[in-house]
């Protein structure tokens, strides 16, 4: 079968069906060993059980928030990519995953994460909305890519700055542990709360970069010939990189700084689907979420005492995978 003429409808179709296998099998995998089944017809009964709780305050969360934020990631990363014009972009280029880790950082330095429920991935949210505001202002009315790319690379570094600050000057040990530990990613001890905090957020992003596909197709032949086919281009450029913004502000919010998916799927995604970026987008999603559950898959079999952290296996993964694009690509990038 030639890869690049797999029909979209067949390929969303296998990918969906991966994905359910794949959250079914991670449903089966934690701490404590239980009936599946049995929990699954009590949770269906509404009766309480030790395999029903279990299954729905700890399981089923986790795993769901696993899955939206893998798939924020593999989508923004194919849209980033696709804007960009670069293979090696993904969600942090931006600044927006420092953004809101620094928002996060913030408010466990004052000690307000115990305050309420909602006030962390607030302050994730806020934080990745300030760096978007900055990369903005930066920008200015320039319609350079280069320019973006710039004024990115700058609000990463000055937010990885002032989280070094404040791991620097945190009050006490425990303090700094717990920014560490949030910083490295997870999805472990995480509730339906987070899931419902995030997700209209990220379903909002989402609609936003899925609505930049057919842009993201003409901007292959360049920013003048998609302007020539009637596409405003500084307004979808605006709509993709706030629609990635609120995405992966909600997921580093909820689940802390996971790297190298955004980077990885699309990758894996682009023999398949022609190389074209309207169809790369959801295909992108579907597998990042595939392998964000993978991965916490191996998190949970291969720890101790101590859980492993998600954001650690990611970049097990992903970092000799982009050095490996890196010598593929560094003649090209000359």
């Amino acid at each position: 079968m030639n890869l690049a003429a797999l029909d979209a409808r067949l390929l969303h179709a296998i990918l969906l069906a991966a994905l359910m296998l794949t959250m079914l099998l991670v449903l089966n995998v934690g701490a404590i060993d239980i009936d599946l089944g049995r929990a699954i017809t009590d949770a269906w009964g509404r009766k309480t059980s030790v395999e029903s709780l279990i299954l729905l305050e700890i399981r089923l969360p986790r795993i769901l928030l696993a899955t939206l934020v893998g798939a924020t990631l593999g989508l923004a990363g194919a849209a980033l990519q696709g804007l960009l014009r670069n293979p090696l972009a993904e969600p942090g280029i931006i600044g927006v995953s420092n953004g809101a880790a620094l928002g996060a950082v913030i408010v466990f330095y004052y000690g307000l994460a115990g305050a309420a429920w909602f006030v962390l991935p607030l302050a994730g949210l806020a934080g990745a909305l300030l760096a978007v505001l900055c990369i903005f202002a930066l920008v200015g009315q320039s319609r350079s890519i280069i320019t973006l790319i710039l004024a990115g690379v700058a609000i990463n570094a000055i937010g990885g700055a002032l989280i070094a600050l404040a791991l620097n000057y945190a009050a006490s040990p425990y303090a700094m542990q717990e920014i560490v530990f949030w910083l490295l990613g997870s999805v472990a001890n995480r509730s339906f709360t987070e899931v419902y905090i995030a997700l209209p957020f990220m379903i909002f992003g989402w609609a936003m970069m899925l609505y930049c596909g057919r842009f993201l197709n003409a901007l292959t032949l360049g920013e003048e010939t998609a302007r020539s086919l009637g596409f405003d281009v500084a307004r979808l450029r605006l709509v993709l990189i706030l629609g990635v913004a609120a995405s992966v502000g909600a997921a580093v919010a909820v689940a802390g700084n996971i790297g190298f998916i955004g980077l990885v799927v699309p990758h894996l995604v682009r023999p398949f689907v022609g190389y074209e970026p309207r169809r790369l987008l959801l295909a992108s999603a579907s597998v990042g979420a595939i392998l964000l559950l993978l991965a916490d898959l191996a998190v949970q079999s291969l720890s101790g005492t101590t859980e492993m952290k998600l954001g650690v296996i990611t970049s097990l993964v992903g970092a000799p995978f982009f050095l490996l694009l890196i010598l593929k690509s560094r003649n090209t990038l000359q």
